[in-house]
């Protein structure tokens, strides 16, 4: 008989964590469109080989968050076609897994970080904070996606959301955007308290639809400072 043996404790392989620093750096807006991304700089920008540089970047490609011409990477633009796939794709899975988070999010003690995270937007919306309210928001979303039973589904919503997520940074900078955005997150909240599956996927497709429009009207306003009218 083999001996038994112990998993052994191991850290993150050098890849991931190099992944991790560049898909934080593509959802915080740090990486905008059109930015090259060159493997010798940001190997020596990040202190390693660039081999977990390469491996990095192509998975980034696969997911889409970046795109390669043969020779290097570059963070992708967006059309308003494409904010249009991205949304049908989110208005399919989110709703539907907020409903599934529901039964778990009837319970406090498992709400309580979600509670905590709209209690801190409050206060940075009634302070006029951006930043903070915007880290609030990031919160609150993971807080609902840590109740998620389905873990592939949080994947996928994953990956399409981080697409469009340096873009919401931007319009969350507008109060008006950012009522709107406390507005749903104050109903995603109360349906989640309930636990009333019907009402958090309703709540949760209309913030889709609210940050949807936020995207296209930041988009009609910079494609007119582009073309000067």
């Amino acid at each position: 008989m083999p001996p038994q043996l112990k998993p052994l404790d191991r850290p993150v392989a050098l890849a991931d964590q190099v992944y991790q620093t560049l898909r934080d750096l593509l959802r915080t807006g740090r990486m905008g469109p059109s930015e090259r991304l060159q493997e010798v700089t940001l190997a020596t920008q990040l202190g390693v080989s660039r081999t977990p540089v390469r491996e990095a970047l192509a998975r980034l490609a696969s997911e889409g968050l970046v795109e390669s011409d043969g020779r290097s990477f570059a963070v992708p633009g967006l059309t308003s076609e494409d904010l249009g796939d991205i949304y049908a794709l989110r208005s399919l899975l989110e709703p539907e897994a907020i409903r599934l988070a529901s039964s778990r999010a009837a319970d406090p003690a498992m709400r309580k970080p979600l509670d905590e995270a709209l209690a801190d937007a409050v206060v940075a919306h009634e302070a006029g904070d951006a930043e903070a309210f915007i880290a609030a928001n990031s919160r609150f979303r993971e807080a609902w996606l840590a109740l998620v039973p389905n873990r592939r589904m949080v994947r996928a919503i994953g990956v399409y959301a981080d697409h469009v997520r340096y873009l919401r940074v931007l319009t969350l900078a507008d109060t008006t955007v950012r009522a709107g955005a406390l507005e749903g997150m104050k109903e995603i909240a109360a349906a989640l308290r309930a636990g009333n599956a019907t009402a958090a996927g309703r709540a949760m497709l209309d913030q889709l639809e609210r940050a949807r429009r936020a995207l296209v009207d930041r988009m009609d306003i910079e494609t007119l400072a582009v073309n000067g009218d």
